[in-house]
């Protein structure tokens, strides 16, 4: 939505339209910067006098640096764009067009469009752009939609001409085939005599090689057949007497494999027995080392649980209890026994008694 200020009102464009281009047939108050396309209708005249209608399409833009008022400004300085822009190329095809022969033209005629309106480098190249710095408009691509002869009689010769020479390249084609077709031929037959004489000169000198052959062939087998079969034998004992060497050491290298497994078998074993025995006795250590431990701890506990005088109490409580005994008996010497200790009391009494 555009908002006008109380002293602003609409410009109505007024620009060129149809097929070929009018002044005034088109009016707008909007200008599409693009990209878009023109298409117009030109008619040119060649060097030779033959007037042709070309139909171009061609597309546009407006190349507008947004911010810049200068810019901006410059796209409406140029009131009718299409006009402009179709006279200005319409112009530059003419003047290509015109100095150029027709059957040039008909060969050419979209390189000659291009290279007209878009111009050439040094290099001869085609450009790819025309600038028009009035209004800041860029023609981008031409495309050559139609070319054909104003005059009716003439598009008339033309369509013959043009008929005539499709039937004289093509008679000129099947002539060049024909005879292209007819050297070959010549050449091929050429090409499969020389080769069949070749390979009949390549047959006599193989069988010449293989007749050769065939005699040493024959002299080898009457003079070699008895040297073959000595040879033959020779070299079947000398394989056989290899063959039993080769049996023979593969057979002691077999039973001394056999001999070291059962060495390493053997030391496996002896090893695993001493490790067990091993083992077992450092089993049966720490367990009387255990053992003797906690025998100990248990008699370490009793005797701090009694202390030192309840054992020593305990020590010389039956020494007492008989010597009060024996204090209240009145006794001055006692002996006691049991039978299984006997004793001898047969010079005692001399002891005893005394002897005057």
């Amino acid at each position: 939505m555009a908002i006008l200020g109380p002293h602003e009102d609409f410009n109505i464009l007024s620009l060129s339209a149809g097929k070929p281009k009018r002044e005034n047939a088109l009016q707008t108050i909007c200008l599409m910067l693009g990209p878009d396309y023109i298409t117009d209708i030109i008619e040119v005249e060649t060097s030779d006098h033959a007037r042709l209608r070309i139909k171009i399409a061609c597309n546009n833009h407006f190349e507008v640096k947004k911010g810049d008022k200068k810019s901006e400004q410059a796209i409406f300085s140029v009131p009718d764009f299409i006009g402009f822009a179709c006279r200005e190329i319409g112009g530059r095809i003419r003047g290509a067009v015109s100095r150029i022969r027709f059957d040039e033209f008909h060969k050419f005629s979209v390189k000659i469009i291009r290279a007209a309106v878009f111009g050439v480098d040094d290099n001869g190249k085609v450009l790819d752009r025309l600038y028009f710095e009035a209004n800041q408009l860029v023609i981008t691509n031409v495309d050559v939609q139609s070319i054909e002869p104003v005059d009716k009689h003439m598009r008339d010769s033309l369509m013959k001409s043009v008929q005539m020479a499709i039937e004289i390249a093509t008679r000129s084609v099947e002539a060049s085939a024909e005879h292209e077709a007819s050297r070959m031929e010549q050449k091929a037959k050429g090409e499969l005599e020389r080769q069949k004489l070749s390979n009949e000169k390549e047959a006599e000198k193989a069988r010449c090689q293989l007749y050769s052959l065939q005699a040493v062939t024959a002299a080898i087998e009457s003079s070699g057949q008895a040297k073959a079969e000595a040879s033959a034998q020779s070299e079947k004992l000398r394989i056989e007497c290899q063959s039993e060497i080769v049996a023979a050491q593969l057979k002691a290298q077999a039973d001394e494999i056999l001999h070291a497994s059962d060495l390493d078998t053997t030391t496996i074993l002896r090893d695993l027995e001493l490790a067990t025995v091993r083992d077992q006795n450092n089993l049966e250590t720490n367990k009387a080392q255990r053992l003797t431990s906690i025998e100990v701890s248990k008699f370490k506990k009793i005797v701090n649980t009694l202390g030192a005088d309840t054992i020593s109490g305990i020590a010389v409580a039956g020494p007492e209890m008989q010597v009060k005994l024996l204090k209240a008996l009145g006794l001055e010497t006692t002996f006691i026994t049991d039978g299984n200790n006997p004793i001898n009391l047969l010079n005692t009494a001399h002891g005893l008694i005394g002897t005057k």
